[in-house]
């Protein structure tokens, strides 16, 4: 993992042969790269996947209403934790999520509600005509429901989600998920 911090490179000498090597065999020996899709990949077990098999992992992003990827990293990207820029299927904007804090304008990254528009875009939810009107902005954007952080070279990063809030009775918005995943840090509860 040193080599792919250094200097990007997914291989090393020694190592290969005592250990990757086999590991690499184990897919034919002649991956040249590998794609991982459908959820956030942590970016520690991305880079062992790509020292383990000796081959770029592209990650990549994309919902069912925007017809698979919409977005991949590059094959030679040595930097983790991203999903990479917009297909040429698809266009992003940032919409604002004032009520947890994610503003178009936050510096040094701006951050947001992903929308995307495009031709790779559904156009709406069959005989649903109230879930296709939830689903778009008033400039027929569709919102994805991730929040992302924007990268000046234009990948984005998945840091939470808009759909997944709630509000309480006293007007504060909680997102239940984080409530779980701190909860189930307990040993106490199951």
């Amino acid at each position: 993992m040193t080599n792919l911090k250094r200097n990007g490179s997914l291989t090393h000498g020694f190592y290969d042969k005592l250990v990757f090597g086999k590991i690499k065999q184990l897919l034919g020996g002649k991956c040249r790269y590998m794609i991982t899709a459908s959820a956030p990949i942590d970016p520690n077990v991305l880079e062992l996947l790509k020292v383990a098999f000796c081959c770029p992992v592209v990650e990549g992003y994309g919902l069912t209403e925007t017809s698979g990827g919409s977005s991949f990293t590059a094959l030679d990207d040595p930097v983790s934790g991203h999903v990479g820029g917009p297909t040429q299927a698809v266009k992003w904007r940032l919409m604002d999520v004032p009520e947890m804090s994610y503003l178009s304008t936050d510096k040094p990254y701006p951050r947001g509600e992903l929308c995307m528009m495009g031709p790779a875009v559904f156009s709406g939810y069959y005989k649903r005509k109230d879930k296709t009107t939830e689903a778009f902005d008033e400039e027929k954007w569709f919102k994805t429901g991730d929040v992302v952080m924007a990268y000046p070279n234009g990948s984005v990063k998945i840091i939470d989600r808009s759909k997944n809030i709630f509000k309480l009775s006293q007007g504060e918005y909680i997102a239940p998920e984080k409530i779980e995943n701190m909860l189930a840090l307990s040993p106490f509860i199951a």
